[in-house]
């Protein structure tokens, strides 16, 4: 296991309120990439320097603890430029990652389906091709460790020219995976089937309200980025009706650009929901900025004018869960608060999910006469067939559908129903 110091320089009064905050943060992800923190370092300075990011005398006393903690691996709660990254690894002589190049390894370490692999490793190389100039083959010091996990030592080594090519390859294999994923939602399209969307701050319990919901047993951990590979999984209401819920790669502030280049397209899966649930830590003394943070995300992929449900979750862990409860039952908003590991509030989820979802919808009692059977047939594309029962001459169907594929079913509506 890497010994870690962690370092975090603010720059205003703003940034020395929330550094505490946001070390916890990295130290979570340092953990997470399996570093022991064996230090931070904290520093208030109102500039940044151009050579080392933070001041000399600061440098110093890293190379002290460095020594006295024999600590292997820095890690910066900033984004370094190249300069500075190779200026601080030569002074300290250790190696030296920021907060990007520490979550693009959480990630590499996470992706395990063949498209989250390669979004990773273009994400990498998008990262290391600028740090590649003037560095040559002193990359190959690296060895292994946090930091070096996707493309490798070998690749590492590459020239620009054949890192470029590389880049110009996965970017290749990629639209050939999406394109097959944008086959398969052209084909979901054809059926009035609703798509919730799970969104939120990583760790807020995503997996965990994912596996109650469609009852999956996926990997859950309290570890930062657990999952990362998307999901869908059908969702079903006592009555017949259902919706698919997909679950994304939870969110933090500061997610790398590099991230959310090579990821856009799966992020951009969130674009095609019907409606977008966002879990919500809310014991998290940080949660909303947590809210703010995912939602700064959504608005930079173009999520906008879509029903969002804000899911306060974990009210389990609270002492005065009933005072939310009681909320549950008399709210009007978007809002719900749940324990997906108990189960509480799910129930008033649901409501919410079918009072969005289904509102264009209107239900539907047709007779077909058994001679005209092979209409019924057809129902399953575009409308939710709830019930169907055998009534000697006719089938008596109860249906849910949007009233504009109606108008050539009007002569089978019972008891001169028009349900507009």
């Amino acid at each position: 296991m890497e010994k870690a110091i962690l370092v975090h320089l603010a720059i205003n009064k703003k940034e020395k309120a929330e550094a505490e905050t946001s070390m916890d943060e990295l130290k979570g992800l340092a953990q997470t990439a399996g570093a022991e923190v064996v230090f931070e370092v904290f520093q208030y300075r109102p500039e940044i320097s151009p050579k080392y990011f933070i001041g000399e005398g600061k440098v110093q006393e890293l190379i002290h603890l460095k020594n006295e903690l024999k600590a292997n691996l820095v890690i910066f709660d900033h984004n370094l430029n190249p300069i500075q990254q190779r200026s601080l690894e030569d002074a300290l002589q250790s190696k030296v990652i920021d907060r990007t190049q520490l979550i693009l390894d959480i990630f590499a370490k996470r992706a395990h389906s063949k498209e989250g692999k390669l979004q990773v490793e273009l994400a990498q190389l998008n990262y290391l091709l600028p740090r590649l100039l003037g560095k040559g083959l002193e990359l190959s010091r690296l060895g292994g460790g946090i930091g070096t996990r996707g493309p490798g030592e070998k690749k590492l080594e590459e020239d620009r020219r054949r890192i470029k090519s590389r880049i110009s390859n996965i970017k290749k294999d990629i639209w050939k995976i999406q394109k097959h994923h944008a086959l398969q939602r052209k084909s979901r399209k054809k059926k009035p089937i609703p798509i919730v969307s799970l969104v939120g701050y990583t760790n807020a319990g995503k997996s965990t309200l994912f596996n109650f919901l469609a009852r999956e047993k996926t990997f859950t951990s309290p570890e930062l980025f657990a999952t990362l590979d998307p999901m869908l999984r059908r969702v079903n209401f006592s009555d017949g009706l259902y919706f698919f819920l997909s679950d994304t790669v939870g969110f933090i502030r500061n997610l790398p650009v590099e991230l959310i280049s090579s990821f856009k397209a799966t992020l951009e899966e969130v674009k095609e929901a019907d409606c977008i649930c966002h879990v919500i830590d809310i014991t998290s003394p940080q949660y909303e900025s947590h809210i703010q943070a995912v939602e700064t995300i959504l608005s930079s992929i173009g999520v906008v004018d879509m029903p969002v449900i804000k899911v306060f979750n974990k009210i389990d862990l609270l002492p005065d869960k009933v005072g939310l409860m009681t909320k549950n039952k008399i709210s009007t908003s978007s809002s719900v608060y749940v324990s997906a590991k108990t189960g509480e509030g799910i129930f008033y989820l649901k409501k919410l999910f079918r009072s969005i979802l289904y509102k264009n919808l209107k239900t539907y009692h047709l007779s077909i006469p058994k001679s005209n059977k092979d209409i019924i047939s057809s129902f399953k594309k575009w409308s939710f067939v709830l019930k169907r029962e055998d009534r000697g001459d006719f089938y008596d169907i109860e249906i849910m559908a949007d009233p504009k594929y109606m108008l050539n079913y009007l002569s089978y509506l019972r008891r001169g129903e028009l349900n507009w």
